[in-house]
């Protein structure tokens, strides 16, 4: 059964493929992007503030270096951008020479290490991979994925959780916690079957994975183990990534995405793209910041 919590629009604008929520709680700040149209997304929580960055390209995720800087996932590369004014400045290009893929998934690992999906722009078969950036190197994690989902870490650092969403698998991978490196091979955790597929996910503090499914309108909750413990309803059938925010991160952002549904589907499903608040009672855990060097 889905369950019904109380959920508000945190922002009405209809994201194209609004995906890769963060959310900063020192500065009470989320984050979020709509991939397709090349924007970032800036939600002051407690004001009420909602900016739009556009960026020039198509871009996933984000990780928080410091005060001043953020590390975006772009189609062509990572970019330092400065939050004072927006500035953009390349770091390292990754698949910058294969302009048949972009950015995808994403997430920071306890350890400062930054765990990044690629995939084919029409989501081709084996075309993505998942990358690490650690300490200042980027190195290939796991080649020939078609669509690179839920990047996320136990809250000890040692297991690895990501999907690849055509193929319906969520797995999971051991990791030396000190690097956020795998120390073992992928094993399959969780086979999806039924509505929908494995989109975005985080990890909250008792080690529980938070998916939302996309096609789905949820958000299901996994134990280590992978049983499906709850699905929380989301107003919007293309679910796509959720992150705790708030001041106790006890609430959840989910974003959602318009792509691909025609002028019926889109009448059908009028919250489509919007980006939404849930009242989830999570205990959530705070965004580790990315380590450049």
């Amino acid at each position: 059964m889905t369950e019904q919590v109380p959920t508000s629009v945190l922002s009405a604008e209809h994201c194209h493929l609004g995906e890769g929520p963060t959310y900063d709680v020192t500065t009470d700040t989320a984050w979020w992007f709509d991939i397709r149209e090349g924007r970032l997304y800036e939600a002051h929580l407690g004001r009420g503030d909602i900016r739009v960055h556009a960026l020039g390209r198509m871009a996933s995720a984000l990780g928080r270096i410091d005060a001043e800087r953020q590390l975006i996932v772009a189609e062509d590369g990572l970019y330092i951008r400065a939050l004072a004014d927006g500035a953009m400045t390349l770091y390292r290009p990754l698949e910058a020479d294969n302009p048949g893929t972009r950015s995808n998934d994403a997430r920071v690992h306890q350890s400062g290490t930054f765990w990044i999906g690629t995939m084919g722009l029409k989501a081709e078969a084996g075309a993505g991979a998942i990358y690490a950036l650690h300490r200042g190197k980027i190195s290939t994690l796991f080649p020939g994925v078609s669509i690179p989902n839920s990047i996320c870490f136990s809250p000890d650092g040692a297991i690895g959780y990501f999907a690849d969403t055509a193929r319906h698998v969520l797995y999971r991978v051991p990791l030396n916690p000190a690097t956020g490196l795998p120390r073992g091979e992928p094993e399959v955790l969780v086979r999806h079957t039924g509505v929908g597929g494995l989109d975005g996910s985080v990890v909250d503090a008792d080690g529980l994975i938070w998916n939302a499914r996309w096609g789905g309108a949820c958000v299901d909750v996994y134990s280590p183990e992978g049983e499906r413990l709850r699905s929380l309803a989301v107003p919007a059938r293309q679910s796509s990534c959720p992150a705790f925010v708030g001041p106790d991160l006890s609430r959840l952002l989910v974003t959602s995405a318009w792509q691909d549904m025609d002028a019926a589907a889109r009448a059908a499903d009028p919250q489509a793209g919007c980006t939404f608040i849930l009242e989830a009672a999570a205990r959530g855990r705070a965004e580790p910041d990315v380590k450049l060097e």
